[in-house]
């Protein structure tokens, strides 16, 4: 029964991560949008980023201030209600576009992501440690990177879907109406309402403590979660910073020599690769004995994610295989990182962040198609990285489980300021040579898979 019990909460959690996946990459529509709308420098569009992101800090900054002060609330209130929270005041994030609109006012629109993340910060502080505990936690990082695969699927077509609905369905990018916004987010706002009234109704697991409080600074007493933190931080800066700079890197002579239009499907790859990696990952972390089983299982979901980048890419461009078979390689390549890393999230995590600094290092010293396919194929490895960092660092916090989440979702600002960092580097010598930055980064990545998430025994 309780298997049965844990099975629905993995449904409805997983679709959650979906949409919240979808919502955020839908910044990627709204940037290029409302820069027209508004008529806006770069610097100011991208004030899009930087208040949704920036609202994670702020959220995972005051719930652990909160937890400062009357203990650790969801361990209080329970998940459940964490997540309905959250989803609550992402809802009244999208709503607030209505007025938004209306007004046509773009600090309007700011605020309105503003609240939107500060309700996607509460979710991930919420569900991402809800979903690492509803089993066994040797297999805590199987169960995340199945929900986070969903995650990047809405990433995956959520901008097909978005660019559709907002800027062909409702109306022309060109007319430079704000009301384009409207219907789109007032749907997103009822189904983040239906879910969070299906979770209300429906009986989840529950977990939580009765502990009383005592040390208000329990969960910065754990070596492995203050360095996990930092990996989250350089592990979505480098994420971020890569993606961020891939249409750039592709329209160099000495690469592709792109046209914007012509760069952009090819992101697909990058993006979707993490969703690629993120499935085969959830069956190769997790108890399944049969390895003909699990190989068949993880070579199956490989091709059928990849069929769904490619129809992704196809649908953009109308072009065949014949343009994208290099990616196949990373397919193979990704099976064999599981392979060496003996299915063990902490070796695994070590393995896959060698892998983009080989890339990295092959995309500084070649050119064309070599370098291009170097830098994307480096999303397939990311995948598993935010789910296994992720409960490798709150592994063993007990009481202090959705604390030391707090401050793992604070680290998310990594997304906000290594890639200036790197934009900054590339204004300097160039943006092949400023690859080494995240390289940097993954170098971390490597070392807190091998020893910094070892868990060390804390003495009263």
């Amino acid at each position: 029964m309780k298997k049965k019990s844990n099975a629905v909460a993995m449904t409805v959690i997983t679709s959650l991560f979906f949409m919240w996946g979808l919502i955020t990459v839908l910044n990627d529509i709204l940037i290029p949008y409302l820069k027209n709308a508004f008529e806006l420098s770069y610097l100011q569009a991208m004030l899009v980023q930087f208040a949704f992101f920036g609202a994670y800090f702020i959220g995972g900054l005051l719930y652990f201030l909160i937890s400062l002060k009357i203990g650790d609330p969801i361990n209080k209130i329970g998940y459940k209600n964490g997540i309905i929270i959250g989803l609550l005041i992402s809802a009244t994030g999208t709503a607030l576009f209505y007025p938004a609109a209306h007004f046509a006012m773009y600090g309007f629109f700011l605020a309105a992501l503003f609240v939107l993340g500060l309700g996607f910060a509460m979710l991930q502080i919420a569900a991402n440690p809800y979903v690492a505990i509803l089993g066994p936690s040797e297999t805590a990082s199987s169960r995340l990177n199945l929900s986070q695969g969903f995650n990047s699927f809405g990433t995956t077509i959520g901008p097909i879907v978005g660019g559709f609905f907002i800027f062909e369905f409702f109306g022309s990018m060109e007319t430079g109406n704000t009301d384009n916004v409207i219907m789109p987010y007032l749907f997103l706002t009822a189904v983040l309402l239906a879910i969070a009234f299906f979770i209300w109704r429906v009986d989840l697991p529950r977990f939580t403590k009765e502990d009383s409080f005592e040390d208000s600074f329990g969960a910065l007493r754990f070596r492995h979660l203050k360095l996990g933190a930092l990996g989250i931080f350089v592990y979505v800066g480098a994420e971020v910073a890569i993606g961020s700079i891939l249409i750039s890197y592709l329209m160099l002579d000495n690469i592709m020599g792109f046209t914007e239009a012509q760069a952009s499907p090819y992101v697909a790859f990058y993006w979707g690769g993490a969703m690629i990696g993120r499935f085969v990952g959830s069956v190769a972390l997790s108890n399944i004995k049969s390895l003909t089983k699990k190989f068949s299982t993880m070579a199956l979901l490989s091709l059928g994610a990849f069929g769904v980048v490619f129809l992704s890419f196809y649908l953009k461009t109308e072009y065949g295989i014949q343009y994208v078979y290099p990616f196949l390689i990373f397919l193979v390549l990704n099976f064999i990182g599981f392979i060496i890393g003996k299915f063990l999230p902490g070796r695994t995590l070590t393995v896959f962040a060698i892998m983009p600094i080989i890339l990295l290092v092959t995309t500084m010293m070649t050119n064309g198609a070599v370098a291009m396919w170097a830098i994307l194929g480096i999303g397939i490895f990311n995948s598993i990285m935010w789910s296994n960092v992720f409960t490798l660092a709150i592994k063993d916090l007990g009481k202090y489980t959705s604390q030391g989440s707090s401050i793992l979702v604070m680290f998310i600002l990594g997304g906000a300021l290594i890639p200036p960092i790197q934009g900054s580097v590339a204004d300097l010598i160039g943006v092949q040579n400023s690859f080494f930055i995240p390289i940097v980064c993954y170098l971390y990545l490597a070392y807190y898979g091998w020893k910094g998430r070892v868990v060390e025994t804390i003495k009263n």
